[in-house]
């Protein structure tokens, strides 16, 4: 884990312009490389970011699972730093999706919100983990705070799954299923190469943010261990 930590230091400002490079690579495509999508026009190009944001929101919980996990299971700190920062990140994720998805909806569906259940469930998931963060703000002891709250980053990731197949579990719902066949990405191929750069480009910028809320977990406690060895 040290080495880990030694290693990202210096990572974080070469990941931080490669992650500013892909994103103006990313818009360029995306504007001005992708074909206009037939019925939605313009309000569609916001699925490039959408997307992205949903399934990189995934990526920060399934961190934050694992970290509990081995909290749970090797009692390590470091761990619990990491699911932290995977659920501070997954959320503004998730917040993110969740207004885009709303500015899509408006003109394509007539409504900012509707209890579509993939809508639904992503809301219930941004509770889980808003709830997850007041947990730990509300709970001093460390160890208690630590072992509460890897228990509820293991049972909230119950949620993803619900969310990313809520749109075949239920069937009434504005999201639309895609049925695709094998090697077919569902969409033209230009705006299939705009998509995988923008998810490249987004998936750069969550490392950078990720390894950098980690290092204030990091710092923090450290500063705390510190502070409680100079108590007589």
């Amino acid at each position: 884990m040290e080495r880990l930590r030694s290693l990202a230091a210096p990572a974080t400002p070469a990941l931080a312009a490669l992650g500013a490079v892909a994103v103006a690579a990313a818009v360029w495509l995306v504007f001005s490389f992708a074909p206009m999508e037939k019925v939605m026009g313009m309000p569609q190009k916001i699925f490039y970011f959408h997307v992205p944001l949903a399934i990189l929101s995934y990526v920060g919980f399934f961190i934050t699972f694992v970290g509990s996990a081995a909290y749970l299971w090797k009692g390590s700190r470091e761990m619990d730093h990491l699911a932290v920062a995977g659920a501070e990140v997954g959320l503004l994720c998730a917040t993110l999706t969740l207004i885009t998805g709303m500015l899509w909806g408006r003109p394509i569906w007539g409504a900012y919100w509707t209890w579509d259940p993939r809508l639904t469930t992503t809301f219930i998931l941004w509770l889980i983990y808003a709830a997850y963060l007041i947990l730990r703000s509300q709970v001093e002891d460390e160890t208690l705070r630590a072992k509460y709250a890897a228990v509820m980053g293991i049972v909230g990731f119950a949620d993803v799954p619900l969310v990313h197949f809520s749109v075949k579990l239920w069937s009434r719902g504005i999201h639309p299923v895609i049925e695709r066949g094998p090697g077919d990405p569902g969409m033209h191929p230009d705006m299939f190469t705009a998509f995988k750069v923008s998810l490249a480009a987004m998936a750069v910028l969550f490392a950078v943010v990720f390894i950098l809320r980690a290092r204030v977990e990091f710092l923090r406690a450290e500063v705390e261990r510190l502070k409680s060895a100079r108590r007589p």
